[in-house]
């Protein structure tokens, strides 16, 4: 092989190496496959973030809401159930007779087979009785003590739970002048404790389930005390209202997942924006890299079929599930 085409074939080789950094310097979704739901996801965010686009969108109005159990973490195993053992586990110790109580007996022991067979009902007033009774300052203690030392079943810590291509769609928003909101079924003040270091979104843009507060100012106390009473839970048809209620306006895109038929509404709300809008739907199809599971109906993503939304799948859409 003479020189001039040694040289040519280092020359293309170099081509190809600059163009390939380059695109991966300027890739906002590294963690995503290429295909129809990246191309969906960055089309939208660009022509409603680009003045002069026909879709143009104020930045005032570029709101997103994120559901976050099972969508911006796993819910298998549903971390704040892993919340609720860690807070059985201090209250036998200091009330010992709660060992031999049920549900505490079952969720200290380990009894999977009594544990499946609470009701909705049971697990709300499980619920109330292991997140209230505390003031704020204590709970918020309370909470960040748990993330900072929790393990999940397989050993991995709360902040390798979360979706890696999820962080990154979170800051390509952001990017792009939008505010993202976490609209989640958990407690609010319990991913209020993580949302910034976690996802890079404060506190006051957290929607969850609320719990009844009272305010006491007395003796050494000045502090919200935490009711045995829901105000709000925030899941299904209540995530329109709570979103109404804590932003005022509609979300232009919204994410949710399917797996509970939690999110269907968020979505069908954010589809009546006047601007343009993104629905997102996760889909757990993936059982080697995360849990796959689905619907007995398959409501989610009949909706997501019948009303046009993007469906993201774990197994085909996203090249890794977990930060590294």
């Amino acid at each position: 092989m003479n020189i001039i085409v040694i040289r040519r074939v280092c020359f293309i080789c170099l081509f190809l190496l600059q163009v390939i950094f380059t695109l991966a310097q300027t890739d906002p979704l590294p963690s995503w496959n290429e295909g129809a739901t990246k191309d969906a996801i960055i089309s939208f965010v660009k022509d409603v973030s680009t003045e002069g686009s026909d879709k143009f969108v104020p930045k005032e109005y570029r709101i997103a809401t994120f559901d976050n159990d099972g969508t911006l973490w796993c819910e298998k195993p549903l971390i704040q159930g892993l919340y609720v053992g860690y807070r059985v586990k201090k209250m036998a110790a200091k009330n010992p007779a709660l060992r031999k109580k049920q549900p505490y007996k079952a969720i200290l022991e380990g009894d999977k087979a009594y544990l499946h067979k609470l009701t909705e009902k049971d697990l709300v007033s499980l619920i109330i009785q292991t997140h209230t009774g505390t003031s704020e300052a204590e709970f918020d203690q309370d909470v960040r003590e748990f993330f900072n030392t929790a393990k999940d079943h397989n050993g991995k810590a709360m902040h390798q739970l979360l979706y890696q291509p999820q962080l990154e769609l979170l800051q390509f928003l952001r990017d792009n002048g939008f505010r993202v909101y976490i609209c989640s079924g958990g407690t609010i003040e319990f991913v209020r404790a993580i949302s910034q270091e976690y996802y890079g979104i404060p506190s006051e843009q957290v929607i969850g389930t609320r719990f009844k507060y009272l305010y006491k100012d007395s003796a050494n106390i000045n502090d919200l005390y935490r009711q045995p009473a829901i105000v709000s839970f925030n899941d299904k048809q209540e995530k329109p209202v709570n979103i109404r209620y804590h932003i005022g306006k509609r979300p232009i895109l919204a994410c949710g997942n399917e797996g509970g038929g939690g999110d269907i509404y968020m979505l069908r709300y954010s589809q009546g924006n006047t601007y343009p809008s993104l629905q997102l739907l996760v889909d757990h199809d993936d059982n080697e890299r995360e849990s796959a599971y689905a619907e007995k109906d398959n409501k989610s993503l009949n909706w997501a079929k019948k009303y046009g939304w993007q469906v993201i799948s774990m197994k085909k859409d996203w090249k890794r599930i977990f930060p590294e």
